[in-house]
């Protein structure tokens, strides 16, 4: 009921004065705890919320106020064994205390990660590093580049040609909104996030909300989803950044079809050039008038994982400690401020257009019959030919790898595919996987964002293990014990096995992973037993000292 009260007080300014950028505001200039108080008190809300808010993420919390550059400890970038050099490279220019960390910076591509100055960059020199703390830098010369390609029909990989003609498709759908429902249900356009829910569903359960009418003031939002930091995904990102208004049509179009008339981006704060890009790309609606009314509101993220699950973010935005939500009432009846929400990821919005220009039989007609359509699929530094690739469903791992990915610089032991609560496949089973929902699931692994992290040969599965559980325990919102203690207890038992004489009894490791394994709330602890128990099962012989 707490959060119920605070919520609505929250959401009386709505989104024009939003509790959760004014909080964010009065961190970055390290505000007076009396600043904090007036803004508690502007809200009517208690000073416990803006504190309890403010203390939680990484770029907010006081200990952190005072980073200057936050160096990327994403998976992608550990496993490539590049961050050590590149934080005592950075630390010959700023004091210990100046240097924080950020979970994914997008450059799993490349690798040597950092954020710095409100941008992102990859360095390979210490000549180059030097340069830009020094701001004596081109553009051009930290250009984030990566490969871009596509083996099939382009759908989120084609070029627009002209904005007007692009956005005058939803005028053919304006007035049609079953008919919307129907081609995206024909379809079978499935959530690109990793859960794979059929999205006609959302905007089907969200339009039988009371409607925005004369006779009705109920508010619905479209929210989209672009805090999902999966390291080793940079997707997204691509999206954001390449195809703007393939994301925005689709934010549009669907409010357009169940009467909302705001869409919410939440993109993380580790994405600043995406935010820029969005930004630019909004405004140029608005100069051409091409979207009527609808309104569009960036929110940036504040460094937190745990924002990409969906109601966390909704609590995010409305300015609460991001904790997860108990279901049901699901989004679609009580989201953003309570009200009627249709929450996509970036991927899902990018595919409507297409499907609305083309039929929803054309899209269904490739892929396979549960998998449609294509996805992007992120290879990491490894290959030979790092980038993005939109890949038709259904399509083979080892081509995927081996004609787009022209193979790997060095030996390779196993992939985690699909985040960090992504499966880990080892090489040997990539011949006989596709690149869809049911053949990585049947086989005990995920899809998830099809991000691809490469673990070598030689980088110890119990060292990556250990990170997995410690990102989790970093991450984890704390609402529920299984997740905030359970990850902590799993580090801990790795982090003795490795430094102590001592081996973790196994049973007891087996328990831990089941009690996160159901009695978490969301697929932060959820999920993370599933890479280990792929881990335990395919390097058995490689963990064994470590367990009893």
């Amino acid at each position: 009921m707490a959060n119920k009260n605070i919520r609505t007080l929250s959401s009386r300014k709505e989104l024009d004065d939003n509790l959760f950028e004014n909080i964010a505001n009065l961190s970055h200039k390290n505000a007076s705890k009396e600043e904090f108080q007036k803004l508690a008190k502007n809200f009517l809300i208690d000073d416990s919320v803006v504190v309890g808010t403010a203390s939680f993420y990484d770029f907010t919390r006081e200990s952190n106020r005072n980073k200057k550059i936050h160096v990327c400890n994403g998976t992608a970038c550990m496993v490539a064994n590049t961050q050590d050099k590149l934080q005592k490279n950075i630390e010959k220019h700023f004091p210990s205390e100046e240097i924080g960390h950020a979970a994914c910076v997008g450059h799993c591509h490349s690798n040597n990660a950092f954020m710095f100055d409100d941008k992102t960059y990859s360095t390979h020199s210490t000549k180059e590093l030097k340069q830009i703390i020094l701001k004596n830098v081109s553009s051009s010369a930290v250009e984030n580049y990566y490969n871009i390609g596509c083996n099939t029909t382009p759908i989120l990989t084609s070029k627009i040609e002209n904005i007007e003609t692009f956005y005058a498709l939803a005028e053919t759908f304006k007035k049609k909104p079953q008919q919307v429902i129907q081609e995206i249900k024909t379809s079978n356009l499935r959530g690109r996030g990793g859960a794979g829910f059929p999205f006609w569903f959302k905007l089907d359960a969200v339009i039988k909300e009371p409607s925005n009418s004369a006779q009705d003031d109920t508010q619905k939002y479209i929210v989209c989803n672009a805090d999902e930091g999966d390291p080793g995904a940079y997707s997204d990102m691509y999206l954001l950044e390449h195809q703007p208004h393939k994301v925005l049509f689709g934010m549009y179009i669907s409010g357009l079809t169940v009467g909302a008339n705001t869409g919410v981006l939440y993109i993380r704060g580790e994405y600043p050039n995406s935010i820029r890009i969005i930004s630019e790309a909004i405004n140029e609606l608005k100069e051409k008038n091409l979207i009527g009314d609808f309104k569009f509101k960036i929110i940036r993220g504040q460094g937190s994982y745990v924002c990409g699950e969906e109601t966390a973010l909704l609590n995010s935005i409305e300015g609460l400690r991001p904790e997860v939500r108990v279901r049901p009432p699901y989004p679609a009846q009580y989201g953003l401020f309570g009200k009627p929400t249709v929450l996509s990821n970036v991927e899902t919005f990018a595919n409507i257009h297409w499907i609305l220009e083309n039929g929803g039989n054309a899209y269904a007609n490739l892929g396979t019959k549960q998998s449609t359509g294509t996805k992007l699929v992120s290879l990491d530094s490894f290959f030979n030919k790092p980038g993005i690739y939109e890949i038709e469903m259904g399509t083979d791992l080892h081509t995927i790898f081996h004609e787009y990915g022209n193979g790997l610089k060095s030996d390779i032991k196993a992939f985690q595919i699909g985040g960090p609560l992504g499966g880990i496949v080892p090489i040997h089973k990539i011949g006989a996987l596709t690149l869809d929902f049911e053949s990585l699931n049947q086989n005990g692994f995920l899809l998830g964002h099809a991000s691809v992290v490469s673990i070598p040969k030689e980088f110890p599965m119990i060292q990556f293990l250990e990170h997995l559980l410690a990102f989790t325990a970093d991450e984890s919102c704390g609402k529920c014990y299984p997740c905030r203690i359970g990850s902590h207890r799993g580090m801990e038992l790795l982090q003795k096995a490795q430094n102590e004489d001592y081996k973790v009894d196994k049973q007891l490791f087996n328990d831990l992973l089941e009690t996160l394994e159901i009695g978490s709330l969301c697929a932060l602890g959820g999920g993370v037993p599933l890479p280990i128990k792929n881990a335990l099962q395919y390097f058995e012989e490689e963990l064994k000292e470590y367990f009893s």
